[in-house]
Order: C-alpha cells, then sequence, then structure tokens
C-alpha cells in the first residue's frame, strides 16, 4: 500500500470511527428516552410493533481483585499471571 493510499485508508478510518460514536451517541439519547417513559409509567418491561424492552436491576457476585492483593498479597502473587496483547491506535 502507498503512502498515499494508507493517508487516505487512516483518514477513512477516523471519519467511519467519528460516525460510530455520533451513531453511539444518538442510540444512548434514544435508550434514555425509552427508560424515562419505563419510570414514567413504573413499568419494568414495556412492548410495541415488533419490539420489547426491558429495564430490571440484576444482582451479581464479582471477585474483588483489589481488596484480595492488599489482604493476601503472597497469594495474589502466586495466582497471578502476566498477559501480552497487542493494541492498535490512530488518533487524529
Amino acid at each position: 500500500m502507498s503512502n498515499t493510499e494508507l493517508n487516505s485508508t487512516a483518514k477513512e478510518l477516523l471519519s467511519v470511527r467519528s460516525m460510530i460514536a455520533e451513531l453511539e451517541a444518538e442510540a444512548e439519547a434514544l435508550t434514555d428516552k425509552i427508560k424515562a417513559a419505563m419510570t414514567e409509567r413504573g413499568e419494568e418491561t414495556v412492548s410495541g410493533d415488533g419490539w420489547k424492552a426491558s429495564w430490571k436491576n440484576v444482582t451479581s457476585s464479582r471477585f474483588d481483585s483489589k481488596a484480595f492483593k492488599a489482604d493476601n498479597p503472597d497469594l495474589y502473587a502466586q495466582y497471578s499471571k502476566n498477559t501480552v496483547t497487542t493494541r492498535f491506535t490512530v488518533s487524529a
């Protein structure tokens, strides 16, 4: 790929990411409108023509690794493992 093509591709990527961010913001605003209507109605589930939305509390249990590390540093070190990942970034 030539530098001109690479430059064009990178700019196109940045443009597409910008469009995605705008669409995500729009989706979040629409989500908030539906949640507000649900709150106003006092309903956890609503539905319409070909769609259904639910907004409920969900309880889950998560392991608190920071607290475990503070209380048991030797065990934390014994069972911790390092991982390597590759990160790709393009910025304007």
